[in-house]
């Protein structure tokens, strides 16, 4: 199963979204060079007001190129970046991902996933009907979030536009994603 980046990003501020470049820097345990969600402990707002020294397993979001093309077809006007992804991929189905699936981005760097993104209110302060757009209903009732995953820096390198993302599931048994 192998993917592409179509679009990187990151942001030294804690805004919504994200500056669009043509390539990041991953930082071993860290995540994102110069991106204000970088570091060991978790970043997040409301999660440091939580417990600051929790794990920051929200080193890097992902976003599938094909969640933008569903919101444009109800109505929404999203380009890569804007819901605040540092990578946005082509041709992989990141949220039937298993966690510990490691995806190596390019040359070097390799992610481990961890867990999907909640999408909070400041999407639907983005564009409103959003947040309702990234949530869906299972088979069983169950909430499918659609905003993207959240991963670690396992290998630092260079991530561009264009590079290849290569999956490797962890060993069996599978244990589905859950919000991290």
């Amino acid at each position: 199963m192998n993917g592409r980046v179509i679009a990187v990003a990151s942001d030294p501020s804690h805004a919504f979204s994200k500056q669009r470049a043509p390539e990041i820097q991953l930082v071993a345990g860290l995540g994102v060079a110069g991106d204000a969600h970088a570091g060991v402990t978790v970043k997040h707002r409301s999660r440091v007001a939580a417990d600051p020294t929790q794990p920051n397993l929200r080193q890097v979001h992902l976003i599938p190129s094909e969640l933008l093309g569903e919101l444009e077809t109800k109505g929404f006007k999203i380009a890569p970046a804007d819901l605040g992804e540092n990578i946005t991929t082509s041709g992989l189905d990141l949220l039937s991902m298993p966690q510990g699936t490691l995806l190596r981005v390019g040359e070097a760097a390799v992610l481990k996933v961890t867990g999907l993104r909640n999408p909070c209110a400041q999407i639907e302060r983005f564009q409103p009907g959003l947040l309702a757009a990234v949530l869906g209903r299972g088979p069983n009732n169950e909430l499918i979030r659609k905003a993207g995953i959240m991963a670690v820096v396992q290998t630092g390198g260079t991530v561009r536009v264009g590079d290849l993302v290569d999956v490797h599931l962890p060993p069996l048994p599978h244990q589905p994603l859950e919000r991290v």
